[in-house]
């Protein structure tokens, strides 16, 4: 008995399930690729709609939806007509492969209850590498174990910054972290800088560069640490997406300076990670005055760019940072200023205070009592 035409259209449904779009790792149907499939008396016209007009793999995923068709008994005929998807369509595709990939996130030793926080900003000189080394210092003081990755893999610099100049070391083929002690807790340092001289220049772009911080998270021994820090290379490059990948439930802090037009920048590193499936929990202003001998501050780059980067992105301003001279010395001898008593330092223990009140270790959240207040907590904010 011949199958109804409907019956047929859902043969080839399902039959084209088992096509794979190369690039996104994800089979067509469920890409929301197959936009029409229409059958009358066994002749069949399938409408496969891609992300652009010069796709590269069109010939490909042709072919393979022709095979993959032919494999359907009652199938006499087929014609496939290749499409493009309009902007809301492209946009819903791309959420849906990014959903997927994360569901197929890597297993790594980075223990369930840390928090991962990547430390990002629109644009390189903005503070965010001490910003990073900072928080580190002061989250480590508290008595936390704090991993920090370097992600800037060509503009690494948190190993002087954190007086940290050993060599990485292997062990049952993954690499371990530099651990130095500081205070009750210790600092967990992975970067390019431990595995390179500080003079070197590193060439490499794109994939590549990806690859190396896939390789950081998977390939290395972070474990009984209660954060990750992770210090982003600036920008929308494909480090920062690639952490929508590797891991996905890494929060994101925006590191951005008074002017307008840092803050606008800033801004389009949250809508990358919003799209990318990642949190956005707070903004940090860094450079946000500078205090003369005499006692009056001053505004050198401005005012109000870190309150218009939480307000226009909607989330926390959760520090400004003033323009200190201790903070550029600390970096450059590799003690952070979050250790001494200047303007800097003050900001600094404020902000470090505030992370580990509103951002602290899941594993702090596993009480009952903690996990309905945390939902809580996120439906107010959701609503």
């Amino acid at each position: 008995m011949e199958p109804s035409d409907r019956e047929l259209e859902e043969a080839v449904r399902e039959q084209l399930r088992h096509v794979i779009d190369p690039e996104l790792s994800a089979d067509i149907v469920t890409l929301g690729m197959v936009t029409d499939i229409a059958s009358q008396a066994g002749a069949l016209t399938v409408t496969v709609a891609l992300t652009t007009p010069s796709c590269p793999l069109r010939g490909q995923i042709e072919r393979d939806a022709r095979e993959a068709i032919a494999k359907v008994p009652g199938v006499r005929e087929v014609t496939i007509n290749i499409g493009n998807l309009d902007p809301e369509a492209k946009a819903a595709l791309m959420d849906r492969a990014r959903r997927i990939a994360q569901k197929d996130a890597p297993i790594t030793s980075i223990p369930s209850g840390a928090r991962i926080l990547a430390i990002a900003s629109g644009k390189g000189g903005v503070g965010k590498s001490s910003t990073t080394a900072n928080i580190a210092m002061g989250l480590a003081a508290q008595g936390f174990c704090v991993g920090v990755l370097d992600a800037d893999v060509w503009g690494f610099s948190l190993p002087r910054m954190l007086g940290i100049d050993d060599r990485v070391q292997a062990r049952e083929h993954k690499m371990v972290p530099i651990e130095t002690s500081v205070g009750r807790g210790s600092i967990k340092l992975l970067s390019m800088g431990l595995l390179a001289d500080e003079g070197d220049a590193i060439l490499w772009r794109g994939l590549l560069l990806n690859r190396a911080v896939q390789q950081f998270i998977e390939d290395a021994h972070w474990d009984d640490i209660d954060y990750l820090l992770i210090d982003l290379p600036p920008g929308t490059g494909d480090v920062s997406m690639g952490l929508a990948r590797h891991l996905p439930r890494t929060e994101v802090l925006i590191v951005t300076t008074p002017p307008m037009a840092a803050q606008q920048v800033a801004g389009r590193v949250a809508t990358l990670a919003r799209r990318s499936n990642l949190r956005v929990v707070g903004a940090i202003e860094t450079m946000s005055s500078f205090t003369c001998e005499h006692g009056t501050p001053q505004a050198v780059f401005g005012s109000g760019g870190g309150l218009r980067l939480s307000e226009s992105i909607g989330v926390p301003l959760l520090g400004s940072i003033p323009l200190d001279a201790a903070v550029v010395e600390g970096g450059d001898d590799g003690v952070p200023a979050i250790t001494g008593s200047s303007p800097g330092a003050v900001a600094y223990q404020a902000l470090v205070q505030k992370i580990a009140t509103l951002l602290p270790p899941l594993h702090q959240l596993e009480g009952c009592s903690a996990r309905l207040l945390s939902a809580l907590d996120s439906a107010v904010a959701d609503a």
